[in-house]
């Protein structure tokens, strides 16, 4: 009897030692983020979040989604302590393209180094690491830079529009928030997915074209980068300018659609110690 019960937990102790361990990963962001679980939101254009198509692919990994539409590296920052983040062994920071839109100040890597506080963007990461490191010093953080952007149009309100990342917001470029992380991905030796460089989504195929009417004759046309960033767009009057064929890299000339999606996972999968 002693015998078969020694057995019995030798046999559980072999089944437990051998069962994979999970990989716990948050991923803190902004809509690109939150979109993942949230596809009703890009009215059913987005079939899979980075988020998703990485778990999928590994499934010993478990993701806690820490997108917050519309929020900047400085929301972040000054919320940290109500966020509800966790210890986990994995953490990217996906964020910068809401700082450049909302003109907030980058700074400079001093006000990384030195602490400054959330009042930049440099400060704001400074305080989000920090508390990264709190929860679990041994943790890897990924740093995720913006994509380009095009001229933005929301799908459910096109009143909320911007234009694209091709001029300066407050004199600030979107190019100099993702050199701002690069720099920041230096100083402490984290990986960097580098998307505004690195990944193939530019300007010329966030959208495949932007219908809009020509102002000589008033017709419905389908315009291209740059051509469609000199012709207005009315969102009382003009229908929505990005219809279903009109998706290339994104769905509405920010979000990324599925193969813009695809492209961030697997940049991702590649600056992931144990994937890559």
């Amino acid at each position: 009897m002693r015998k078969q019960l020694c057995l019995l937990l030798l046999l559980v102790a072999i089944c437990f030692g051998a069962a994979p361990q999970k990989t716990t990963w948050v991923a803190i962001g902004d809509s690109i983020t939150y979109l993942n679980d949230h596809k009703d939101e890009t009215g059913d254009r987005v079939t899979k979040g980075y988020l998703t198509l990485i778990t999928e692919k590994y499934p010993d990994i478990e993701y806690l989604n820490q997108g917050h539409n519309g929020w900047t590296s400085i929301n972040i920052a000054e919320k940290i302590e109500s966020l509800g983040l966790v210890k986990a062994d994995v953490y990217t920071i996906f964020l910068g393209t809401n700082d450049w839109w909302q003109g907030k100040p980058i700074g400079t890597i001093d006000d990384y180094k030195n602490q400054n506080g959330a009042s930049t963007v440099y400060g704001a990461f400074r305080v989000i690491v920090n508390k990264l490191k709190d929860l679990n010093n041994k943790a890897q953080i990924i740093l995720i830079t913006p994509m380009q952007r095009g001229d933005f149009v929301y799908i459910n309100n096109p009143k909320n529009n911007a234009y694209g990342s091709y001029k300066p917001k407050r004199d600030q470029m979107l190019e100099q928030v993702a050199n701002a992380i690069l720099e920041i991905g230096l100083e402490e030796q984290f990986q960097v997915v580098d998307l505004y460089h690195e990944s193939g989504i530019n300007l010329d195929n966030m959208v495949n074209f932007k219908r809009l009417k020509n102002p000589e004759n008033g017709q419905y046309q389908q315009y291209i980068y740059p051509e469609y960033t000199r012709i207005p767009f009315d969102p009382e009057k003009d229908e929505y300018p990005y219809p279903a064929e009109a998706i290339n890299m994104t769905y509405d000339g920010l979000h990324p659609s599925d193969k813009g999606y695809e492209i961030i996972a697997n940049m991702l999968i590649s600056k992931w110690k144990g994937l890559n």
